[in-house]
């Protein structure tokens, strides 16, 4: 994990997330590059010379470039290798194209501009879309100490394998790891790897894990992994992302969705 990348916006979690971004590099010896993504309407109806888009336009990109001046000597003071960069345009279009040469995408739980109920739209496109697994860091957090134990979400899904996979820098350095199945008496079984193939994996990287099935109940299976996390103490959940299609779990609801409604720890999501 030698390539992290930031989002950078003025919002409610920006310092969390950005505290976690340094831990990370100096734990990993990672560089470190954080994206401004800078977007603003070029038309509005009943603007037919452009003048209030302009205006806007203009104050927008003040705004970004007085957060960068503000930001820029914290990380010149950090020893961490970084770089800053503005992108003009959407921060969902802006996030997928530089991700694609990053080893993880770090973002906040909230929505960027206003506000929002339920999961953060951010978070569900980059989960599903994003070349890199990302890491959701919650706005009450202030560090994520890569040696924290790690809980891994696990049901056998092709998702699940590949959160696994992607979050092995973190479960290396992590002080325990637990590999948790959510079971129910109505789980369907056929085409999932078993608990103890995720265990084999790890092994054979060097990393020693406890099994724990645990019964969902009359529980929903966030509230359990939850639970799980914080008896465990956890700094980070690991978990595949939207193994349902993303609309259906965000009309009817699903775990990535519960997951994202208000996370306790860092959530690291692979789809």
């Amino acid at each position: 994990m030698r390539s992290l990348l930031l989002h950078a916006h003025n919002d409610s979690g920006f310092e969390a997330r950005l505290q976690v971004a340094l831990d990370l590099a100096r734990a990993f010896d990672a560089h470190l590059t954080v994206l401004q993504p800078i977007a603003f309407n070029v038309a509005l109806p009943g603007d037919a010379y452009g003048i209030f888009a302009a205006e806007t336009a203009s104050y927008v990109r003040e705004q970004a470039a007085e957060f960068r001046q503000k930001i820029e000597p914290r990380l010149q003071a950090e020893d961490v290798r970084w770089d800053w960069t503005d992108a003009v345009g959407i921060a969902e279009a802006s996030l997928l194209e530089y991700a694609a040469l990053a080893d993880l995408a770090i973002i906040g739980t909230g929505p960027i501009e206003g506000d929002a109920v339920g999961p953060s739209p951010l978070a569900g496109i980059l989960a599903v879309h994003c070349r890199a697994p990302i890491l959701v860091v919650p706005d009450s957090g202030s560090t994520m100490l890569p040696g924290a134990p790690a809980v891994v979400a696990w049901n056998g899904s092709l998702e699940a394998s590949r959160a696994l996979k992607a979050a092995l820098p973190l479960l290396k350095a992590a002080e325990s790891v637990t590999l948790v199945s959510v079971s129910s008496s109505d789980e369907e079984q056929a085409g999932e790897l078993p608990a103890l193939a995720g265990a084999r994996y790890l092994d054979r990287h060097g990393v020693s894990c406890e099994l724990v099935e645990v019964p969902q109940g009359q529980h929903k299976v966030a509230e359990v992994l939850d639970e799980v996390a914080s008896a465990r103490g956890a700094g980070l959940v690991a978990m595949g992302a939207y193994g349902k299609p993303r609309l259906f779990e965000t009309l009817f609801g699903g775990v990535t969705a519960g997951m994202l409604r208000n996370p306790k720890v860092p959530l690291l999501l692979a789809h």
